[in-house]
């Protein structure tokens, strides 16, 4: 079994940065959330292909419903 604890803390990052993004009061905030989100999405990312997960797609209009049942199985 593989410990994923290290990627949920990355995962609840991202998801209180959103947040945080969200309730940005100024654009120059804002531009700087969204730069910290994008990093936190690539050290995400980094995290699973350390796993040994599969790369998820860019957006699920790209993957065949093969795919996508695959991926859910």
């Amino acid at each position: 079994m593989k410990d994923e604890s290290h990627l949920n803390a990355l995962e609840q990052g991202l998801h209180n940065e959103r947040q945080r993004l969200a309730a940005a009061r100024t654009p120059a905030e804002r531009e700087l959330r969204a730069v910290w989100c994008r990093q936190a999405e690539k050290e995400i990312a980094a995290e699973l292909a350390f796993l040994g997960y599969p790369p998820a797609p860019a957006s699920l209009d790209d993957i065949s419903d093969d795919d996508l049942l695959a991926l859910l199985a």
